[in-house]
C-alpha cells in the first residue's frame, strides 16, 4: 500500500495538464497558472505545444516527450524532481494518456513516491460524450483500433456484446475502412460521428453504420461513439476465449483478464475461467 498526498507540501511533483483541442481560449486559469509556474513542460510535439504557450504568454522551457523516447525522457524528468524542479506533462491536444503518450512517465514517477497532480480541462472524449443522444451514463473508451486488420477486427469482436456505448478515435484516411468493418462485425447499430470539435468547422454526423457508406468529405480529428449491443444473444466461448488472449497480449495478467471479460460481458468469472482453461488444454494437447 502506497498513499501520497498531492499538496502535503510544496515539494517537487509532476502535473498532468488538459490542453485546448481546438479553440485556445479552452485552457483553465488554473492549467495557465501551472504552466508558467513549474521549472519544465514535456510536450509531445514541441513546435505545437509552443503555439499554445506563447498565445497564453508562458516561456516556460519545452522538452519533447513522444511514443519513441518515453522511457528516455521519464528518466530526465525524474531526474529533475529528484534535483528539486517541478514538471509538467502536456500532449498535443486534450488530456494526456488518452491515446497520447504519458503512462511511462506517471509511472516512473510513481514508482519513486512523488506526487502526480492533474490539472483538469479540455478533452475530445468528454466533450464528444457531451453532445452526442447515444447513451453517455456507461461507456467504455477504446481510442484508436490496431492498424492491423486481423488485430482491427479481434478487437471488434471482443467488444459485439458489449452493452454500453462504445468511443473510438480515428483519422480520416481510416475511417471508411473503419466504418465498414464495424458493420461487418457490430452489425447496423445507431453511431455519431464528431469532428473538428471546438473549431470553426466542428460537425456532427448522426447515422446508422449501414448507412456509412453514403458519408463524404470526412477530414480532420474524429471521435466516434457506437451505441452498445441491444440484442439479448446467446453466450459465445469463442468470443471471450479471443477477448481474454487480446488483453493478454495487450499487458494483462490472466486471471486479470479473466476478470475483464466477466465483468464486461456481464457474465460470472468462472463461466469465463472453465471456458478459458478448457482452451489452453486443448492447445496444448494439439502441440
Amino acid at each position: 500500500m502506497r498513499r501520497i498526498k498531492s499538496f502535503e507540501n510544496d515539494g517537487p511533483a509532476l502535473y498532468v495538464i488538459a490542453t485546448p483541442i481546438g479553440n485556445m481560449a479552452d485552457i483553465t486559469l488554473r492549467a495557465i497558472e501551472v504552466l508558467k509556474q513549474v521549472d519544465v513542460v514535456f510536450a509531445e510535439d514541441t513546435r505545437v505545444s509552443g503555439q499554445l504557450l506563447k498565445h497564453h504568454g508562458i516561456d516556460t522551457p519545452l522538452k519533447s516527450y513522444y511514443a519513441h523516447n518515453e522511457r528516455e525522457k521519464s528518466n530526465e524528468a525524474l531526474g529533475l524532481l529528484f534535483s528539486g524542479k517541478q514538471v509538467a506533462l502536456i500532449s498535443d491536444a486534450g488530456t494526456p494518456r488518452l491515446s497520447d503518450p504519458g503512462d511511462i512517465l506517471v509511472r516512473t514517477i510513481r514508482d519513486n513516491n512523488f506526487p502526480v497532480v492533474p490539472i483538469p480541462g479540455a478533452s475530445a472524449l468528454l466533450s464528444a460524450l457531451m453532445m452526442s443522444a447515444i447513451p453517455a451514463e456507461t461507456f467504455t473508451f477504446v481510442g484508436f483500433l490496431p492498424h492491423k486488420t486481423s488485430a482491427k477486427e479481434t478487437r471488434l469482436k471482443s467488444l459485439v456484446n458489449v452493452k454500453h456505448s462504445l468511443v473510438f478515435y480515428e483519422t480520416p484516411h481510416r475511417i471508411e475502412k473503419t466504418l465498414n468493418s464495424m458493420y461487418d462485425l457490430l452489425g447496423n447499430r445507431q453511431a455519431t460521428l464528431m469532428r473538428e470539435l471546438t473549431k470553426q468547422h466542428e460537425e456532427v454526423i448522426e447515422f446508422t453504420l449501414g448507412e456509412a457508406a453514403t458519408l463524404d468529405n470526412l477530414r480532420g480529428e474524429m471521435v466516434l461513439i457506437v451505441e452498445g449491443n441491444t440484442e439479448t444473444s446467446p453466450l459465445n466461448e469463442d468470443d471471450m476465449i479471443d477477448h481474454v488472449d487480446l488483453l493478454i497480449e495487450d499487458g494483462y495478467k490472466e486471471k486479470d483478464a479473466i476478470k475483464h471479460v466477466a465483468s464486461t460481458r456481464n457474465v460470472k468469472k468462472n463461466t469465463v475461467y472453465m471456458a478459458y482453461q478448457s482452451h489452453k488444454k486443448r492447445t496444448q494437447s494439439k502441440e
